[in-house]
């Protein structure tokens, strides 16, 4: 750990203590969890505080964890399909909002995740009132997440059409969709009808052993 890094893990601790449900470091950068009751003291202070001020939010946006962690099939080459319930999986719950938060006063960066406390209709406050930035961003994961960002003075989907069915980002959103358009020339407009072709199935991703490549050269050769 450098010793920036080091001085960061330091002040948010002091800062915030238990209000952190965890804190880790990867690639050079720290990530801290947050709980949802005190995401809007936690964040707000981490933009106002001297020793941190993360006065810009980068980006924000949606995960869907309801695959994250799953065993890989015997064999080793397929992930199992998405049949577990968030309980069991790597995280308690399936739903949470990343925040990417710069400090240019302190040349820092940190990564905050916030988890959804319910599952089937996910809730998280809105930021706009810390980092105005956040409007579109709430927007995106409200309409591929299904994520409600309580406080938003406009929340209304941004990419998908306003008839759209669902939210596309989410893990269980069919490949084909539950909807089509075309263009009715009796009607003479564009109208939505249930999807007509076929469920597509997905291509299992391969996971290939460290020095795949190395391996199948020394066998053909």
């Amino acid at each position: 750990m450098t010793a920036e890094l080091g001085t960061l893990r330091t002040n948010l601790t002091s800062s915030f203590g238990d209000k952190l449900v965890s804190m880790e470091e990867k690639l050079g950068e720290l990530t801290v969890v947050v709980g949802a009751p005190v995401m809007l003291e936690v964040l707000k202070r981490l933009r106002d505080e001297k020793e941190l001020r993360f006065e810009q939010m980068i980006d924000l946006c949606g995960v869907d964890y309801s695959a994250y962690g799953s065993d890989i099939s015997e064999g080793g080459a397929y992930f199992e399909p998405d049949t577990r319930s968030a309980g069991t999986a790597a995280h308690p719950h399936r739903f949470a909002v990343v925040y990417n938060l710069l400090s240019v006063t302190n040349n820092a960066r940190i990564r905050v995740r916030i988890f959804a406390e319910e599952d089937e209709f996910p809730v998280l406050a809105s930021v706009i009132d810390i980092w105005p930035c956040a409007n579109w961003y709430e927007r995106e994961a409200f309409d591929l997440y299904g994520i409600v960002f309580t406080g938003h003075p406009d929340l209304r989907r941004i990419l998908t059409d306003y008839g759209f069915v669902g939210n596309p980002f989410r893990k269980d959103f069919p490949l084909s969709g539950n909807v089509e358009m075309r263009y009715d020339p009796e009607q003479q407009r564009v109208v939505y009808q249930p999807v007509s072709i076929e469920p597509r199935e997905v291509t299992p991703r391969i996971v290939r052993e460290e020095n795949y490549a190395s391996k199948m050269e020394r066998g053909n050769g």
